[in-house]
């Protein structure tokens, strides 16, 4: 037996600060879909270094080409028109020891700071971007933006896709491919799952991937 769930938000659905429901849809809550969490960066147009914590994404392609397909990027966001403005934008992967430092680019994100300082990462040169990428990172993706949408049409997030034209990967991970996985790898952003009877469940959490079954 399966509960059905129509788009109509129950009631005991309460916006947990202003605008809650409108960024994110209650959907998300109640399937509870872990996506992989990196840093996006980019360059502001005073020539600052940007990063941005981001999720809510995919990465696949075909024999033309590999793509980063970003939704959920709010329009207001330095990132969301640094990459309009550039074209160019870099996906960083980092382990979850390096948190705490993305999450500070969060709370210190003016126009004139420079976010690398903030969180306490290294800026690296890109090969085929102008775009900075993280040093830290043990996957870094450079991209060149393919197609903005507004999917909602409601002006408040934004899709992305980029075409990625290079990868950077660290050396050590090369030898195991499996080690990109677990505490040393992808770290996952679980967003608040919650109980769809009653909306109980409010905190998010970080995980890895724990490979049961090679095939």
């Amino acid at each position: 037996m399966k509960l059905e769930i129509l788009t109509q938000k129950p009631d005991f659905f309460q916006e947990e600060w202003p605008g809650h429901y409108n960024i994110f849809h209650w959907f998300e809550f109640v399937c509870g879909i872990p996506h992989p969490l990196f840093m996006l960066t980019t360059y502001k147009d005073n020539g600052q270094p940007n990063a941005c914590l981001h999720s809510w994404s995919s990465f696949s392609g075909d024999g033309g080409g590999f793509y980063a397909v970003m939704p959920g990027l709010l329009q207001r966001s330095h990132t969301y028109q640094n990459i309009l403005r550039t074209k160019e934008f870099c996906v960083n992967f980092l382990c979850s020891d390096y948190l705490e430092m993305c999450q500070k680019t969060i709370t210190n994100n003016d126009a004139e700071t420079d976010e690398f300082a903030a969180g306490g990462f290294t800026l690296e040169t890109s090969k085929t971007i102008n775009a900075p990428r993280i040093k830290e990172s043990f996957l870094s993706l450079e991209c060149s933006l393919e197609l903005e949408k507004d999917l909602s049409q409601q002006g408040i997030a934004a899709l992305i896709i980029g075409k990625v034209c290079a990868i950077a990967l660290d050396k050590s991970f090369t030898g195991n491919a499996f080690k990109r996985y677990g505490q040393d790898g992808f770290m996952f952003n679980i967003h608040q799952p919650k109980n769809p009877l009653n909306a109980e469940g409010e905190l998010s959490g970080i995980g890895v991937i724990d490979v049961i079954k090679k095939y």
